[in-house]
């Protein structure tokens, strides 16, 4: 059973920072991708960054130059550094990780962390 446990979401100020992360559990081996998708009330979920275990990454335009995304492959944990962060950062960040397992590529999701900035 893979497991994704999300922390650092929170309520901050436009402009400041915050650092979410993601470990995953119960797939220690066959990861191909880690990352980060929001969802705010009424929208889609969409992609804000992705990162493969070769460290090739990908980002929402909206949070290019603004956001990072990196790995800890020993600790199956990835992080988004969130910086200027602006009222339409405001959401649910939910973790994914990929991978492939029985000869499938499979998806698992968090649950969820709620990210509010205020202007």
């Amino acid at each position: 059973q893979v497991q994704l446990v999300e922390s650092g979401g929170g309520l901050v100020q436009a402009g400041e920072s915050l650092r979410l992360s993601c470990a995953a559990s119960g797939v220690t081996r066959g990861i191909s991708a880690m990352g980060w998708y929001r969802q705010a009330p009424g929208n889609q979920r969409d992609l804000v960054a992705s990162i493969t275990l070769g460290g090739v990454t990908d980002y929402g335009d909206s949070v290019k130059g603004r956001f990072t995304i990196s790995i800890d492959i020993a600790k199956n944990t990835v992080y988004l550094q969130m910086n200027s962060l602006n009222a339409e950062d405001t959401g649910v960040y939910f973790c994914n990780v990929n991978y492939r397992r029985s000869g499938l590529q499979r998806d698992s999701w968090g649950q969820g962390t709620q990210v509010t900035v205020s202007s």
